[in-house]
């Protein structure tokens, strides 16, 4: 698949299936998914009596399997899926099998450049990961909350590194549960742990723990924070310093605190999806402002208007805007960009999608049962049968629709400047 800029850019429209209806001999298929160039339709087939395979374009894998389930595209264009052959689980690459078969796999994640591919892993009762089909020395009784690091060169996740007897409480208020990186434990045990991240260079590791039954903090590389919290959500890396920082609960308010130290003082009813710019320069986030109204917030400064839910905060490329899906407790949805929201109301509405210069938005949305993309708020001349997110030209000045019509997988590159 390659680099965004050596896609087909060439504007127009390109029908890429002309019939979505089963291949000969197929006895069904399922929900289909696209790649990110949006040259390959893909779903998983039934081939046979207890036979499945991935059907891709108007072809299907030659390789047949029991079950089928998870298909991911690869940053560099390569199809996945977790396939199960014996009763025993195995990644599959293009329809290749990438490593030995074990009792179960799951997760599938990607390096930024797709070249390292990471499950979670189960053999012989023991769990841990997985990495380009080489599953780590050391196992554990449990391992969840998988992380990869962006260059692929390290894994994470939380394990339980000690054993716990039925209904031994005091074991647990002890803590056994911990961070392994590759596979190997730090030595500090925990009540809990969550959300393992890596740092943007993939060598430190920041997740939440409890220290105590009552007691919550942030542990970075094993060292935890001398302060505690009432409670604390994800954290997050400082490009700038290195810094971590995370959302913490404080007497009942939220604010946010760096390395153990308060950064915004408490005084939300709610903080979370921090995220850093990329200089560093500008945390944002969404806050709470009073009960029920949420908006989004740059280096503690809140947007004016407020709204009963708010997820998916995106952040521009140059970290100077931002885009939030708001609603009235999931009914109504509109994408709301710097603080204004676009107009219309949506029955569903996917997170924001910026150029790469920052300047212009552009976003999936459904009404009806029909599904349009929007650019700057102005929707494009048609709607569809289903559509995937938007994606830009490397220029910015084009957007790629992947799109279902009347039966057909259709293709289409459309100029920023027609919406």
């Amino acid at each position: 698949m390659g680099k965004i800029s050596s896609w087909d850019w060439e504007p127009g429209q390109k029908t890429v299936v002309k019939s979505l209806s089963l291949l000969e001999g197929h006895e069904w298929q399922e929900e289909p998914y696209v790649s990110p160039d949006g040259e390959t339709f893909v779903a998983i087939v039934k081939v046979g009596d207890g036979e499945f395979s991935v059907r891709t374009n108007d072809s299907v894998w030659e390789a047949t399997f029991e079950k089928i389930w998870y298909p991911k595209f690869s940053p560099d264009g390569r199809l996945t899926a977790i396939c199960q052959q014996d009763m025993e689980w195995i990644l599959t690459v293009d329809g290749e099998a990438m490593g030995e078969t074990t009792d179960y796999i799951w997760d599938t994640m990607f390096s930024e450049d797709g070249s390292v591919i990471a499950t979670m892993y189960k053999g012989s009762e023991e769990y841990g990961m997985c990495v380009n089909g080489e599953p780590w020395e050391t196992l554990f009784e449990n391992a969840n909350m998988p992380a990869l690091s962006k260059d692929g060169a390290h894994t994470a996740a939380v394990v339980q590194a000690e054993s716990l007897a039925a209904a031994d409480l005091e074991g647990f208020k002890r803590g056994v549960y911990t961070v392994a990186m590759d596979g190997e434990a730090w030595k500090g045990r925990y009540v809990n742990v969550w959300n393992p991240v890596f740092n943007g260079a993939g060598d430190s590791v920041a997740a939440t723990c409890r220290t105590t039954v009552y007691d919550h903090t942030i542990v970075v590389d094993d060292k935890p924070w001398p302060t505690v919290y009432n409670q604390v959500w994800e954290p997050v890396f400082c490009p700038k310093d290195g810094g971590v920082a995370a959302p913490v609960r404080v007497a009942g308010k939220w604010g946010v605190a760096k390395d153990g130290q308060t950064l915004w003082e408490p005084r939300y009813v709610q903080c979370f999806y921090l995220q850093y710019d990329a200089s560093g320069e500008k945390l944002w986030g969404v806050v709470a402002t009073s009960y029920g109204q949420f908006t989004a917030c740059v280096n503690n400064a809140a947007w004016n208007e407020t709204w009963p839910t708010v997820s998916d905060l995106v952040v521009s490329p140059d970290g100077e805007r931002a885009a939030i899906l708001a609603s009235d407790c999931n009914e109504n949805f509109r994408i709301v960009v710097d603080g204004t929201p676009w107009s219309g109301t949506y029955d569903m509405a996917w997170p924001a999608v910026f150029s790469p210069d920052s300047k212009t938005v552009a976003a999936k949305v459904e009404k009806n049962g029909r599904f349009r993309i929007l650019v700057n708020g102005k929707s494009y001349e048609r709607d569809f049968d289903a559509v995937w997110p938007p994606i830009f030209s490397e220029d910015g000045t084009k957007v790629l629709i992947r799109a279902i019509e009347n039966n057909s997988y259709i293709r289409i590159v459309a100029e920023v400047c027609d919406f």
